[in-house]
């Protein structure tokens, strides 16, 4: 049986540092991305912003490249699994040669490799890893443009301090390290506002919900709130309907997997009056940016809109190369002080690092979260009102500031 070695962070940064020599710039230049691709990851999220990737290498090189060379993004499938993370970061870097790495789906893959790449000098931007810790290390080449757990977690308790009659919520989760915090903040969210909770933890890529399902029903909830992922919100959505707790009986939040409209529909046909939590700009807000990124985008795929997480992936890589262009190199040092100057106008809106080695958090009176943070990315809240509705023609129902309709509440 061939068995693959996997170096400690330390000896790893000790092989990359007696094997890096790059007085040049090399030809074509490399960037990573890691994404999910299989199972037990959220395939649905890997594939949207694989896709939204390669638009981003195609309009880079129809740019001109980078520094006199065109670029190739070599896209790694992670699984959604914190040691095959770990693993394709390591082969990124060794193997394939990147200067920079963005994607990044899951946080516990994110958890996994954010160290193997700092210690390489390789410049990450995480793309819709919300882990708190991601950036609370203060690891000085991670960065991320996807939103806190924290913040998405009080925007999901002020939503159901808005919904009438709840007074007890139950709050289903997978066992991760996007799960297990989210739901202990979304808890204490709840808690400031009197609303009862209990938690029930499922593992990622559950498929039978059944038992957890009947434990849900004996708690006589009156709104769930998902935090799952991919094809686990599908499964256990539609179950829920079938067992008549679904979004059609209960407020149910569902997970942005819920955006890509077609998939959503095919496989829970039940889920009309989801909320779904939603990243990025409401289509009214859209840039001319966001616009011709969702034009390529739909043409690519097909789909009838942009999912959140697209626009992430898609934004990760154009910002680490405006940082590359902006430093004339691809040294890794030289990246990071790039991006911590940085100002992008992309599909998200505009992206800026505040809170670096020259403006601390704790100067700033800012928690360490907020270190290598894009701070104010929009988060809403969006309701599916129609059966087959397309996600682009859902309206936002919160939070008040992006508010394009008002919420449908299910009947019990």
């Amino acid at each position: 049986m061939k068995k693959t070695m996997m170096l400690t962070v330390s000896a790893f940064a000790l092989w990359v540092g007696s094997t890096q020599a790059q007085a040049a710039v090399q030809c074509p230049v490399k960037l990573g991305a890691t994404v999910p691709l299989s199972a037990p990851g959220s395939v649905t999220g890997g594939e949207a912003m694989r896709d939204a990737i390669q638009i981003a290498e195609a309009d880079i090189n129809q740019a001109g490249g980078l520094l006199g060379c065109p670029v190739q993004v070599v896209v790694a499938d992670d699984e959604g699994l914190p040691e095959r993370g770990r693993a394709v970061m390591e082969r990124l870097i060794t193997q394939d040669r990147v200067v920079a790495v963005g994607g990044g789906y899951h946080s516990s893959v994110g958890i996994a490799n954010m160290e193997v790449a700092d210690a390489a000098g390789v410049p990450v931007v995480y793309a819709e890893t919300w882990n708190d810790d991601i950036t609370a290390k203060g690891l000085r080449h991670v960065f991320r443009i996807a939103p806190l757990s924290s913040e998405v977690a009080r925007i999901f308790a002020d939503f159901a301090a808005t919904v009438p009659g709840v007074k007890k919520v139950v709050l289903v989760a997978e066992n991760t390290d996007y799960g297990l915090p989210a739901s202990e903040q979304t808890k204490a969210g709840l808690d400031k506002s009197n609303i009862a909770s209990v938690t029930f933890t499922v593992d990622i890529g559950t498929q039978d919900f059944s038992g957890i399902i009947e434990r849900i029903k004996a708690e006589k909830p009156d709104m769930i709130i998902q935090l799952l992922t991919g094809e686990a919100s599908y499964n256990f959505t539609q179950q829920s309907a079938e067992a008549g707790i679904g979004p059609g009986k209960l407020p149910t939040t569902c997970d942005q997997a819920a955006l890509e409209s077609g998939a959503f529909w095919k496989n829970v046909p039940d889920g009309n009056l989801c909320f779904v939590n939603a990243v990025g700009l409401p289509r009214a807000l859209y840039n001319d940016k966001t616009k011709a990124f969702v034009k390529a985008y739909t043409t690519k795929t097909g789909k009838s809109a942009a999912e959140s997480y697209a626009m992430e992936g898609y934004d990760s890589i154009m910002l680490l190369a405006q940082a590359i262009k902006d430093a004339g190199s691809t040294d890794g040092n030289a990246i990071v002080q790039s991006l911590e100057k940085i100002k992008y106008s992309g599909v998200l809106g505009d992206i800026s690092f505040p809170y670096n080695s020259t403006n601390p958090p704790a100067a700033a009176g800012k928690e360490p979260k907020f270190w290598h943070q894009f701070p104010k990315p929009a988060v809403t809240m969006v309701q599916y009102q129609l059966a087959g509705q397309l996600a682009a023609d859902a309206p936002v129902v919160f939070p008040p500031e992006f508010k394009t309709g008002t919420p449908t509440w299910p009947h019990q």
